[in-house]
């Protein structure tokens, strides 16, 4: 459960950090969120953090598009976050 001020109040959690246009939309850099002992995939992740902010479900409607890291890796929106984890949550990018 993450309390309005974007800590987990209880359970096993993994630290969040937003960057650059997703701070901005969503107003915080970085929060904790509780999830189960088993972990969460991370479109299972993300589909928590919108859940529990009007914000962040705008910002991270884009879901297909952005670029997530676990543990300073990128990863898919299959792969498994487990307690503990980091996880980085990028906008989507352009190159050129």
């Amino acid at each position: 459960m993450v309390d309005v001020k974007g800590s987990a109040k209880t359970g096993m959690t993994v630290t969040v950090l937003y960057f650059a246009a997703l701070r901005e939309r969503i107003g915080r850099e970085t929060q904790e969120l509780a999830i189960p002992p088993e972990g969460l995939v991370v479109s299972d992740l993300l589909a928590r953090l919108g859940a529990a902010d009007e914000r962040a479900a705008s910002a991270l409607a884009e879901e297909p598009r952005l670029r997530v890291a676990v543990n300073h890796a990128l990863c898919t929106m299959d792969d498994l976050v487990r307690p503990g984890d980091e996880v980085a949550v990028f906008p989507p990018m352009t190159g050129g």
